[in-house]
């Protein structure tokens, strides 16, 4: 395929503060295979406050398909919508800033997007750690594992049609017929806009003939944190577009909701007669049981593949994530949490990409 018939994909890096990740990715984005397409670049900092825009300057400065935009918003949505907006390509390519692309990823999805009909495409993601730490591996594993979270996460997905894809190549008019990324959510923005395509009748698709490698947070704390913003938006997201949502977004939250219920019943049983006693504790020895077992089950499979006893610690980053993942989602409910009363006026996030 000639230079001039090549569809331009104009990829869409949306960055905050990834001074320690920045100059890989863009790395594995400037040696992308393009024998079926042109690249440019369009990273939109938001409004960093480490070194990431001089690494991101210095490196554009050396490459004419890298263009920077700035989002003073400094939120996910915005980023894409100034990245979208200011795109020339046929394509839109959504990306993220803690992952390393496969040589062949937008190429490979190019050509999948083309054979299966879809309306969105994407190549495997496979969860890393972020350095060597003992921490750093086994929030890894907790979060590729389907137990951590489920068999329906982008982590976990094989290929196939699936409800959601991570990052996704998309017709850029496709992404215009079902409108901009929800700028009133911090969070799950990507199944918002998942749904309305797919509630137009498009289909979205996972290949295994590419990867990408997502390298996840450190530390238990950032893992925690994580979690708990998790919990928390989905709540918001479900009342933003309840369709976008799916139950398993909501397991961990019922998890901690039932141990809550548990906990008194357990304690009263101390003081009560044997045969009541008994009833009173079983709810919260069958949900421990319940868990446990699945836990280390989960944890036995990894400690065996990956042939390392240190795996068998994974029960204590499930426990981490579930509970931190529910009291977000408890805290929301309980404090009718709801989406920020931002203007959803396209032009107040259109004059904020200034450079």
């Amino acid at each position: 395929m000639d230079t001039k018939s090549r569809p331009l994909v104009s990829v869409v890096l949306a960055v905050r503060n990834e001074e320690h990740h920045i100059e890989a990715v863009l790395k594995s984005l400037l040696q992308q295979e393009t024998y079926n397409c042109k690249l440019e670049i369009i990273v939109v900092d938001g409004d960093s406050s480490d070194s990431t825009r001089e690494i991101v300057n210095r490196i554009s400065s050396a490459d004419s398909r890298i263009k920077v935009l700035i989002n003073k918003w400094k939120k996910t949505p915005y980023a894409f919508n100034l990245g979208i907006q200011e795109s020339q390509g046929l394509y839109i390519c959504i990306l993220g800033a803690h992952t390393v692309y496969a040589n062949d990823y937008i190429a490979t999805c190019l050509e999948e997007l083309r054979v299966h009909g879809a309306g969105g495409c994407s190549g495997r993601e496979i969860t890393r750690p972020s350095g060597d730490g003992l921490q750093a591996q086994l929030i890894a594993w907790t979060l590729a594992h389907p137990f951590g979270t489920s068999t329906g996460s982008m982590r976990t997905r094989k290929a196939g049609f699936a409800d959601t894809i991570p990052y996704p190549i998309f017709l850029k008019s496709t992404l215009l017929e079902v409108g901009w990324y929800n700028t009133q959510l911090d969070r799950n923005q990507d199944n918002d806009l998942s749904q309305r395509l797919r509630a137009r009748g498009y289909k979205l698709y996972i290949t295994d003939k590419t990867y990408c490698e997502y390298f996840v947070s450190p530390t238990v704390v950032a893992l925690v944190k994580y979690a708990f913003k998790a919990g928390f938006w989905n709540i918001i997201s479900f009342r933003a577009n309840t369709s976008a949502m799916s139950i398993r977004h909501f397991v961990p939250g019922v998890f901690v909701l039932v141990l809550l219920l548990s906990l008194p019943t357990f304690i009263f049983s101390m003081n009560s007669p044997d045969n009541v006693g008994f009833w009173l504790r079983f709810p919260l020895l069958l949900l421990g049981a319940t868990y446990c077992s699945a836990s280390i089950s989960a944890a036995s499979q990894v400690a065996i593949r990956e042939r390392s006893v240190a795996a068998l610690l994974m029960p204590i980053s499930f426990l981490f994530l579930h509970v931190s993942y529910g009291i977000g989602t408890l805290f929301a409910v309980v404090s009718n949490a709801h989406r920020p009363s931002a203007k959803r006026d396209r032009g107040e996030w259109r004059s904020l990409s200034s450079p």
